[in-house]
């Protein structure tokens, strides 16, 4: 694996991610923010935050595989999700251990949380991008 997830002392052990990623391969790949579509650019899980942030992982799952990599190789997520405030969060970590338990992953990489006015299109709730390292 290109990437080797830390949680250095000094800094705060968060449970659903890794503070720090260190990458040690060659290809850098820059996955675009996956929204909640299906192949067919039909959305998922309408108005069902859970659903839909397990539908991006999918995506992003899938945009990886394209790449020849694999959610082992990720090294950083950023989520931006629509009218966040903190009573969301479990059904954002029930979408990620959905889409965790159907890709077989542990997804710990280091992350980041945006809160926003809107996405692309009034249905969709969150939208995930990811960078990832491969050797």
């Amino acid at each position: 694996m290109a990437i080797t997830l830390v949680n250095p002392d000094g800094l705060p052990e968060i449970d659903v991610y890794r503070q720090v990623a260190i990458a040690s391969g060659s290809r850098l790949v820059l996955v675009a923010g996956q929204v909640a579509w299906d192949a067919e650019g039909r959305t998922i899980g309408e108005g069902d935050l859970a659903a839909q942030v397990e539908q991006c992982y999918l995506n992003i799952g899938a945009a990886l595989a394209g790449a020849g990599g694999s959610f082992g190789d990720v090294a950083k997520l950023t989520f931006y999700v629509v009218d966040w405030t903190p009573d969301r969060m479990p059904a954002l970590l029930d979408g990620i251990s959905r889409a965790a338990a159907k890709l077989g992953i542990t997804p710990v990489p280091p992350a980041t949380l945006i809160g926003v006015a809107a996405l692309d299109v009034p249905e969709h709730l969150v939208e995930i991008e990811a960078t990832a390292v491969l050797d």
